[in-house]
């Protein structure tokens, strides 16, 4: 092996700062002219699909990533340069920080490009990147060389460089871990002393007056407004570590001019928030040990319930030290917490609370989930929903998988209803081997319905068909049994189950078509599906708003639908489909509450039912 360049089996590139619309097939135009190309991957976010900004790009060669490696470099690709490098299957070497130095105070003008032509002259450089935010550099960035030699011939030659007229830092990398470190043993051996509250007449010579009498002062200085005013905190600087210690120990707390001072370490802004950050997360976990499996959240509350009656439903099964009902301008958001004493009371809470109906409303009682928990599950669904898509055999989707893009496959969208049945049956052959499908998951049969075909005056009423076994019709049965075909050849109104499969039956009062010649007949067999209102085994899970709003546009008014559907056909059942399409119109919102109020679900279905009527009787009426 060639022990002066680096190794790269799989010949791998790491494309970054790319544009969100950059696309797969347009970094194949890009890169192809550098050589065979195995695979390109514009990596996504799981859920969302949106790109991250970076890519992985693998050669058949080496010697061709390689290449454009040199060649394309920061490339502009929509309005952006690109940044390359050799993709790093090993997460330990960019984490042991070898060969890896750090470059602050450098001019807003030096980019990636200017960066890395610069210290390329010191050895082979792995990454390089100058930090950046929405309005352009931070000054400072980032030089990966793939050995420690040429990193410290770099530091030797650059640091205290100019560059672009400005004096440029180079040195080591260091972790967080280590800058902490630092940060810590200079606070241990501190000198400087930060002062507030003080009054407003206090000045430089003031302050000094009051602090020279714990040590020698390096530096005094009050900070003041834009008109010259103090504006109430300063520093002192002192020689000795042990002065500074001592004007904190004696001035911190004490009352000066009728205001109580703060005397404390100084600390820079980073180390502060840092210090501020660890507060507020300890702060954070405290609290959430404390309301651990006690606190429950209670959704789908009458507008009239407030704090104390919340409290008293609750009340019977522990001690409350907590019942709070969310409100916004004074009015109730239908939703609160009720938090108990011990996880015991809480969980019985949950058993006997849980769809009990308190006012108008049954409640919906839980335990309270954090953000992130919630946003976790609701992710977790979706993998498993999206494993599953993935797992399903598709010749479109199997034929992606070996190409250059990879795609993730998309529910496909479906209706609840059919607006006109007639109009979503399809002209089959008839000799067709698989029986015509009605478009949505839930075939409605037409009771009291006609059809009549084209060129035919006989009209038939069809009826729902009973559940047989296939028949096998002849030639000699169609001749001498009128209307076992209807509509050129298709059976009437066929159901689509689960899986693909069907029932097939014979209909009961078949459209009548005509007979056959016996000379044209051939024998063949036609199947039947069944009209059968859907059987639901086992309810959906509850349909919540967060569920909702994970699911993609796409599927939301599928998921409200199969919800609507099963509660509008125990109340109409031959019109369920007709009215849940009517009701899907409406904005999700309001959907999602009439699945939790059976009240406010009737009095829509209610509507359509009258505006169906009224339809109906206006295409009925005679015409003047």
């Amino acid at each position: 092996m060639n022990s002066s360049g680096p190794t790269y089996p799989l010949a791998s590139l790491y494309v970054g700062d790319l544009h969100p619309d950059v696309t797969e097939a347009i970094l194949y135009q890009k890169f192809s002219p550098a050589g065979p190309i195995m695979s390109i991957r514009v990596c996504r976010d799981i859920i969302t699909r949106r790109s991250l900004g970076y890519a992985y790009i693998n050669f058949q060669q080496p010697a061709d990533a390689e290449c454009a490696l040199d060649t394309m470099n920061y490339d502009v690709i929509k309005g952006r340069p690109i940044r390359i490098m050799w993709s790093q299957r090993d997460p330990g070497l960019r984490k042991s920080g070898v060969g890896n130095i750090f470059i602050k105070n450098m001019d807003e003008s030096i980019d990636n490009k200017a960066l890395y032509d610069t210290f390329s002259a010191f050895g082979n450089i792995l990454s390089c990147k100058v930090v950046c935010d929405e309005r352009g550099s931070k000054g400072y960035g980032f030089v990966h060389f793939e050995t420690q030699e040429a990193a410290n011939r770099a530091i030797e030659t650059m640091n205290g460089m100019l560059l672009n007229d400005r004096k440029v830092f180079v040195g080591h990398f260091k972790s967080r871990k280590e800058r902490e470190v630092e940060f810590g043993t200079k606070a241990i051996k501190f000198t400087n002393v930060y002062i507030k509250n003080f009054g407003e007449d206090y000045t430089d010579e003031k302050l000094t007056e009051v602090f020279s009498a714990f040590g020698r002062t390096l530096s005094v200085r009050v900070m003041k407004d834009e008109k010259g005013h103090s504006r109430g905190f300063g520093f002192v600087n002192f020689a000795h570590h042990e002065d500074a210690q001592k004007a904190v120990d004696e001035m911190n707390g004490k009352e000066i001019s009728g205001k109580i001072l703060y005397v404390g370490r100084a600390q820079k802004r980073q180390e502060r928030q840092g210090e501020l950050k660890r507060k507020s997360e300890q702060i954070k976990q405290d609290r959430i040990q404390r309301y651990q499996g006690v606190n429950l959240y209670v959704k789908n509350l009458d507008d009239n319930i407030d704090d104390e009656r919340l409290r008293k439903e609750f009340s019977p099964y522990g001690t409350i030290t907590s019942a709070k009902v969310m409100t916004d301008a004074g009015q109730s958001k239908g939703f609160g917490f009720v938090c108990f004493s011990s996880p015991e009371e809480a969980t019985k809470a949950v058993t006997e609370m849980n769809g009990r109906i308190v006012a108008t409303k049954p409640l919906y009682v839980a335990l309270a989930q954090r953000r992130e928990e919630r946003k976790a599950i609701l992710t977790n669904k979706y993998m498993q929903r999206l494993a599953t898509m993935r797992s399903m055999t598709s010749p479109i989707i199997d034929s992606y998988q070996s190409g250059y893009y990879m795609t993730v496959p998309q529910p496909p969208t479906r209706s609840y209803f059919n607006h006109n049945t007639v109009g979503n049956m399809r002209a089959v052959p008839r000799w067709t081997g698989q029986p015509p499908r009605l478009q949505g998951p839930y075939s409605t049969p037409v009771v009291g319905g006609s059809l009549s075909r084209r060129g035919s005056t006989t009209i038939t009423t069809v009826r729902q068909a009973s559940t047989q076994a296939p028949r096998i019709i002849t030639a000699t049965q169609k001749t001498n049994n009128v209307g076992t075909q209807t509509l050129g050849g298709r059976p009437d109104m066929p159901a689509v189950l689960k899986g693909g499969q069907y029932k097939y039956s014979s209909v009961r009062n078949p459209l009548h078509v005509g007979t056959v010649p016996a000379h044209m007949a051939r024998p063949q067999v036609v199947p039947v599906p069944v009209m059968e209102p859907p059987v639901h085994i086992s309810g959906p899970e509850p349909l919540t708003a967060s569920i909702l709003a994970a699911a993609p546009l796409m599927d939301q008014k599928q998921l409200l639908g199969e919800r609507l559907y099963p509660l509008i056909h125990a109340l109409h059942p031959n019109l369920a489909g007709k009215i849940t399409g009517m009701l899907l119109e409406i904005d999700n919102s309001e959907l999602l509450h009439m699945l939790e109020s059976p009240e406010s679900l009737n009095s829509k279905v209610d509507e359509a039912i009258a505006v169906l009527q009224a339809h109906k009787a206006k295409e009925f009426s005679p015409k003047k």
